[in-house]
């Protein structure tokens, strides 16, 4: 557990410098090859857990969190809770992303008009993310590099030229400000007018498809020991598992 603890506190060292003089890749790309975990010193860490998931049977615990880009809750969740869990255990959670939390939908004919609980700013976050999470599988370090910023708005293009610098910044707005954009939007705010219980409040999270209040307060809390102990299978070495 030691050591996945370190790989946390590396990766968030790593972002708030800018990187290591040894270590050019981000954190999630660390156990990528041999020569990237040499090089960014968490060897043993990385296989640790490679030998982990080659030895996972059980189904990964389900996290589902739907928030809202300008939410300040929703910002410190993403970036103090999430993030550091999704890090350290990868292996045994998945991890899904919705932006769109308390905003509201209409149709004009043509297409899907939203309106944001803390204004344009946070629909154009929202929209932002979304295309990012329908355009890269690196989405998530992004959101979480924009999450984590002073300004969520300015950074985005700063984020995604760090984390993706293979997706050009004219691509996403393109859906931002497109047709697919508009229709993902819309998905979002299916999945979310669909929970039961109705959501009433952002960050609303679930655990492989349940909310509960007591689940709730467990996620927002510790996330990190609520998987560890949800997880049928072999324990994580982060858990503590052997």
């Amino acid at each position: 557990m030691k050591g996945a603890i370190l790989v946390v506190l590396s990766a968030l060292l790593y972002i708030q410098t800018g990187g290591c003089a040894s270590c050019s890749y981000p954190p999630f790309k660390w156990c990528s090859s041999l020569t990237t975990a040499i090089q960014c010193g968490v060897l043993k860490e990385c296989l640790l857990s490679n030998f982990t998931k080659s030895h996972q049977k059980a189904d990964k615990v389900d996290v589902v969190v739907y928030y809202e880009s300008m939410c300040p809750a929703c910002r410190g969740y993403m970036s103090l809770m999430i993030f550091p869990t999704w890090v350290m255990l990868s292996d045994i959670m998945s991890l899904t992303v919705v932006p769109y939390g308390n905003a509201e939908e209409t149709y004009d004919g043509h297409k899907y008009i939203f309106e944001c609980q803390h204004g344009e700013e946070e629909c154009l976050g929202n929209m932002i993310q979304t295309c990012l999470l329908n355009l890269t599988k690196s989405a998530f370090p992004v959101i979480f590099c924009m999450e984590s910023s002073t300004d969520a708005i300015k950074s985005a293009k700063a984020c995604v030229e760090i984390y993706t610098p293979e997706l050009d910044w004219d691509t996403i707005m393109k859906c931002v400000n497109g047709d697919l954009g508009n229709q993902l939007m819309h998905q979002n705010a299916l999945k979310t007018k669909a929970l039961q219980p109705p959501h009433q409040y952002v960050p609303w999270v679930t655990i492989n498809g349940v909310h509960t209040e007591e689940l709730q307060e467990k996620a927002m809390t510790s996330l990190f020991t609520l998987v560890c102990s949800m997880y049928k299978g072999t324990k994580s070495p982060a858990c503590g598992g052997s």
